[in-house]
């Protein structure tokens, strides 16, 4: 079976750098007539066939949309982008997939490139702060992921809705000793909205609050779980599976008696190493189809931009 080639390897039998061949791929300017013939036949001479990805990204398919995550390696994404993918390829669309790791100027670069290309529509997860990277340009061809924004399409999260439901399943286990830990108010959905459905909860029940807010990332969750643990806590909810993860990993450390761990993701990896946490879903599955219905609606012309929320429900 023949193995197959990467740009490195074009390049290397060229006897050109990767980014010449990048740029002979792209079409783009700045390449010798006599070079970009020289990559050209080592491609055909070697059934070089760039990727689906790589081809949508040059205009070379017909349409194209672009999916911009946060950050590749999120749990909770990639759930809502395993359900995008297969509703988009259904309709004939070849998805590209772009990472802005929380940056407006990443994004607005990005949709620079796109707009330059061409693309055809995008889904963007949202987060505090990308509104200003938004224009009015993609209000008809974007759908935005976890926030809204005024006069774009968006598909969010119930994250007060899903915060109740663990503190009413908790309550009704009986516990009354709940602590949280969750992400900063910086971050309005899941962080300040989860928060203050928590304390909502234990004024509305007359608990007693017990609450950190680091961040979202499992070290996190692990260096910050014992700031809200007493001596009588019976339950911990955390706004995120990466955040339980990491203070599942303390508890496990720390010993002594047993307590009940609650989070909102529902993710593969939680279930899997922790089954007996009590989990809410807040619906990323449903999201991912969702949000790509609604842009290829856009695309088509057959919807105009809309607000969708995602119930959340109890595992």
């Amino acid at each position: 079976m023949q193995t197959r080639l990467t740009i490195k390897d074009i390049a290397r039998l060229s006897g050109v750098g990767k980014s010449t061949v990048s740029r002979v791929l792209n079409n783009e300017s700045g390449v010798s007539e006599r070079t970009r013939e020289k990559v050209e036949a080592v491609m055909r001479q070697h059934g070089f066939s760039p990727s689906r990805s790589a081809r949508a990204m040059r205009g070379q398919s017909d349409k194209v949309v672009a999916i911009m995550v946060t950050r590749l390696d999120s749990l909770s994404e990639n759930l809502a982008v395993q359900t995008m993918l297969p509703a988009l390829y259904e309709q004939g669309y070849d998805p590209i997939m772009l990472e802005s790791r929380f940056s407006p100027a990443l994004v607005r670069e990005h949709l620079g490139v796109l707009s330059r290309r061409h693309i055809d529509g995008v889904i963007l997860f949202s987060f505090t702060g990308v509104n200003e990277a938004l224009s009015a340009a993609w209000q008809d061809s974007l759908v935005l992921m976890a926030r809204d924004a005024p006069g774009f399409a968006s598909v969010c999260f119930d994250d007060e809705g899903a915060i109740r439901l663990l503190m009413q399943r908790l309550y009704e286990k009986g516990h009354r000793r709940i602590s949280f830990l969750g992400v900063p108010h910086s971050d309005i959905t899941t962080g300040k909205r989860r928060h203050e459905a928590y304390l909502a909860f234990c004024e509305q029940y007359g608990l007693t609050p017990r609450d950190t807010l680091p961040g979202l990332a499992m070290k996190q969750g692990f260096e910050h779980a014992a700031e809200v643990l007493c001596d009588d806590t019976t339950a911990l909810v955390c706004a995120t599976d990466t955040l339980a993860i990491g203070a599942s990993k303390y508890l496990q450390q720390r010993g002594g008696a047993p307590l009940q761990l609650a989070s909102v993701g529902n993710t593969p990896l939680l279930k899997f190493l922790h089954p007996e946490t009590i989990a809410v879903d807040p619906g990323y599955g449903e999201a991912g189809r969702a949000a790509a219905k609604q842009l290829i609606d856009q695309i088509t012309r057959r919807a105009d931009p809309r607000q969708i929320v995602i119930p959340a429900h109890l595992d």
